[in-house]
């Protein structure tokens, strides 16, 4: 699935994924390939993106992510973020 992470500073993550976990306002969240469309407001936490050769790990706070066809954007007011090998 293609995902895409963005906030008013930078365009953070725009790639493809296997799996992404994020903190909604009213707890974690997790996305996989043919999710239903869906929509949620995000609290603060950490944000998991998942391929099969590495996971990104970002610090976000506020904002929302949507998934439609196999499109997951997180669009939030703040994120600070790294990359690691798996």
């Amino acid at each position: 699935m293609q995902v895409t992470v963005i906030s008013p500073e930078a365009s953070m993550f725009d790639g493809e994924a296997d799996a992404v976990v994020a903190p909604a306002f009213d707890g974690q969240v997790g996305i996989l390939p043919n999710h239903a469309p869906f929509m949620t407001l995000l609290g603060e936490g950490t944000l998991t993106v998942r391929r099969a050769d590495a996971v990104s790990r970002f610090s976000i706070r506020g904002g929302f992510l949507q998934v439609v066809e196999n499109r997951v954007r997180v669009v939030t007011e703040h994120v600070e973020g790294e990359s690691h090998a798996s």
